[in-house]
């Protein structure tokens, strides 16, 4: 029997505030049903999401990585040959992407994202009628991955690469139900989209960025050139907007916890697993599913080939059977095993460049501002998939 539960998981009210909704589906047990979705199981606690995760045999990605079981309906659009595909495409495409943003790669580019965080940094401590009075999401979160990663990949800069925040909202608002959520990102994206697809052909990448390579790797012949504009979307689709929610819970979380904030400026070397935790306590992306790929099992209870199964990341991020005083935002936790990143083989493939992003930015933030404070309530930007903020006013206090 599996417990039964009547919880819709993309309600505004569990949008907004979902951790008692995650405590209830912790503890009704290792597998739950939901009355709303009556064909999917939902898993919540730590153990049994990295095991669904981690075993790309029994619970496959091509089937969709969201509600939509692409065996039954076909997706709204080409699906994504590194996200939404299984051996032996993963493994191919996976190898190019896993080679280009390689550990090496990302130190090489570790320079110039730095410079750009400690500019930004400086030009938002000279912002607002008092200096330092910004926008924690606009002026910093969003402003800053619409700089690097753009430029890491290729594309030429321009007021248009806000067309990558629209667009990888749609994204992630299609990976839930056809909600009005979903209905309205994708009115928002339409006249985007071809100006995405456009940006993923090689004349307007520049030579030896990340886009580039992958064109380097179909000329190679490791992936034919109709995947190659496939993958760049995927940088497109997924590099932004997953980093700019990333920092923007970062920075509500140091702002919320300025005893963490304090520990921080007066150690910058801590500036990764304050990032680190800020992913565990406030994960960006909350959900993300796998299907039965065979009558199969998890924790004992039986799940029937061509189910879906509902990953509840962030309440694994918060499952207490997993971290001691998980509600707690500790930067000297060293939170590893967190599922913000996903885990196994569908782990995000960008993850280096996200966390170097997250490292750098709060480490300028530490040598260059004594306090963060909040000067009003912030707003958030709901999304089917993603933990998002709309609006966080901030006070940076220099140093």
């Amino acid at each position: 029997m599996i417990p039964e539960l009547d919880i819709d998981p993309y309600a505004p009210e569990h949008l907004i505030a979902p951790y008692p909704m995650h405590q209830q589906l912790r503890e009704a047990g290792p597998v739950v049903r939901l009355r709303p979705y009556p064909t999917l199981v939902a898993c919540a606690r730590h153990e049994q999401v990295q095991a669904v995760l981690g075993d790309h045999t029994h619970f496959i990605s091509g089937a969709g990585v969201g509600l939509t079981n692409f065996h039954r309906e076909p997706p709204f659009r080409p699906r994504s040959l590194i996200l939404e595909a299984d051996a032996p495409l993963h493994t191919q495409t996976r190898a190019v992407l896993s080679r280009i943003m390689s550990p090496k790669a990302v130190q090489q580019i570790r320079a110039g994202f730095a410079a750009e965080a400690e500019a930004l940094v400086d030009r938002c401590l000279q912002k607002g009628e008092n200096k330092g009075e910004i926008c924690g999401i606009h002026d910093l979160a969003q402003a800053y991955p619409l700089k690097v990663f753009p430029d890491a990949v290729g594309l030429a800069d321009g007021p248009e690469r806000e067309n990558l925040l629209l667009y990888g909202d749609m994204v992630f608002n299609s990976m839930g139900p056809r909600n009005a959520l979903f209905e309205k990102s994708v009115e928002k994206v339409g006249p985007v989209t071809a100006w995405i697809m456009a940006h993923c052909q090689r004349e307007h990448l520049r030579p030896g960025g990340f886009g580039d390579q992958i064109y380097q790797a179909a000329d190679a012949g490791e992936i034919s050139q109709e995947q190659a504009p496939m993958l760049v979307r995927s940088f497109l689709s997924a590099g932004v907007d997953t980093t700019v929610n990333g920092l923007g819970n970062a920075l509500f979380a140091l702002a919320q916890h300025p005893e963490a904030y304090a520990q921080l400026h007066a150690d910058p070397t801590l500036a990764r697993p304050a990032f680190e935790e800020a992913l565990r306590w406030e994960s960006t992306a909350q959900t993300f599913f796998r299907t039965a790929a065979v009558d199969t099992q998890i924790a004992g209870v039986p799940v029937a080939a061509d189910t879906k199964v509902l990953c509840l990341l962030a309440a694994a991020n918060r499952d207490p059977r997993k971290w001691p005083e998980p509600d707690r935002y500790d930067i000297l936790r060293r939170p590893s095993g967190h599922m913000a990143f996903g885990s196994g083989i569908h782990g995000c493939v960008g993850q280096a460049v996200a966390r170097l992003e997250g490292e750098v930015v709060l480490a300028a933030l530490a040598r260059r501002v004594k306090r963060i404070e909040c000067t009003g309530p912030h707003t958030r930007r709901l999304n089917n998939t993603l933990r998002a903020l709309g609006s966080l006013p901030l006070r940076l206090i220099p140093a």
